[in-house]
């Protein structure tokens, strides 16, 4: 029997539409709104970039321009009703969803120590016992305010003295938690006095886990293949993934359909049954430019975006010397709901101004009037968020259509 397919442009629109970038990105952004935005995406990866702005704050911008940085500080610090840890990277999590978090620090517990052993040797082991307890005595703490008789190897961001390593250790099993961040730098207490209900609050099973893990990525992606799922976390295994997947479509709960990508090629996914209807009943995309972070969900998966929208979002290396092609400093441009380019753009506060090497058209985008117009009020929306007063456009910064950086 031949899959319901589910067209490209239907897909695309169902697919933004869950990463809230369909609507126009107005509205509150603090708050329970605030909040409500991060629920709805699942998480937003945390990273330290700051070419323009921190890809946390970009994420959430490029979806509620009246956002800005401050906001998100009484969420994390305050309130604690987001924490800090890992999906597939660093990222800030609903601390509603913590509960399934305590599967990932007992798996991570078992493996890490073995992997970061072969990664940064073992001299980390007999410093665990000693970190926690400096942090139990004196928390917070950063990595600067332990081991501090270990000498520090220089050159590199992931180069971790012995007692840095045990601090992330115990972050990444549980035991500890980021209680607020100093110039970026993570800052470490018990996870007891951090989140003391959801620390106190016994573990999910770790069936309940997995269900709520493939359930929670479902919705948030609309449709997705068994390994979709589990990256979506980056917590349930993919064999656990194609498990779940095949039980959920036995009772019904999810079907196989076709998703029709960029290239008129389809692939099997799994959705809910009445993902037809739902992808009909999505609203017709804002008319308008945006700029999205690199590290934006909707264009993580690289070969997603490459399927789904036709867009090749790729770090190549070149020899003899290695050289990022595009990637993390050149940043995707989204006009409804297609990808029309990548722009180099740069905040030199000092100088108030945004700085735009290039703008570089995807193949087949003409730049009309109309949608230079668009693109230069994004440019002006960007600045003002970045604390800019002007936009720097370089001689030549619009590049014929199809051309690479």
């Amino acid at each position: 029997m031949a899959l319901p397919i589910l067209a490209n442009d239907a897909a695309r629109r169902l697919f933004l539409d869950r990463h809230a970038l369909i609507e126009p990105p107005t509205g509150p952004a603090r708050g329970a709104d605030l909040l409500a935005l991060i629920r709805r995406l699942g998480f937003v990866q945390v990273d330290s970039v700051n070419t323009v702005e921190r890809a946390h704050h970009m994420i959430l911008w490029s979806r509620r321009q009246s956002y800005r940085p401050a906001n998100l500080t009484p969420l994390l610090e305050r309130d604690r009703l987001l924490f800090e840890h890992w999906t597939h990277d660093a990222s800030v999590i609903p601390t509603e969803f913590f509960g399934h978090w305590k599967l990932r620090f007992a798996r991570d517990a078992r493996s890490i120590k073995e992997r970061w052993t072969g990664w940064q040797g073992e001299a980390f082991h007999d410093r665990i016992e000693d970190v926690l307890a400096h942090v139990r005595a004196t928390g917070p703490v950063g990595s600067g305010d332990v081991g501090g008789d270990e000498a520090r190897a220089g050159g590199g961001w992931w180069n971790w003295h012995p007692s840095k390593t045990a601090l992330e250790y115990l972050w990444h099993t549980g035991e500890i938690s980021v209680c607020h961040r100093r110039n970026f730098a993570k800052q470490f207490d018990l996870t007891e006095r951090v989140h003391p209900a959801e620390h106190a609050e016994p573990a999910p099973s770790e069936a309940e886990t997995i269900d709520w893990a493939c359930n929670a990525a479902l919705d948030r992606l609309g449709f997705a293949t068994s390994g979709d799922l589990a990256a979506f976390w980056a917590t349930v295994g993919p064999e656990e993934a194609k498990a779940w997947c095949a039980a959920a479509q036995k009772r019904g709960a999810i079907v196989e359909i076709a998703v029709e990508g960029a290239d008129g090629r389809t692939r099997r996914c799994y959705a809910r049954p009445d993902i037809l209807e739902v992808a009909a009943t999505v609203a017709e995309p804002a008319n308008r430019v945006r700029i999205l972070s690199p590290f934006d969900p909707a264009l993580r998966d690289r070969t997603r975006a490459e399927r789904l929208f036709g867009f090749v979002y790729r770090i190549e290396i070149f020899v003899p010397e290695p050289k990022r092609r595009y990637g993390y400093y050149v940043f995707p441009v989204m006009e409804r709901d297609r990808i029309i380019g990548r722009i180099d753009a740069k905040a030199i506060r000092a100088e108030g101004r945004l700085a735009v090497r290039a703008f570089w058209p995807e193949p087949g985008v003409a730049m009309g009037a109309g949608r230079r117009a668009r693109l230069e009020a994004e440019l002006g929306r960007l600045a003002r968020f970045a604390g800019c007063a002007e936009v720097a456009l370089s001689p030549g910064w619009l590049r014929p259509a199809g051309t690479l950086p």
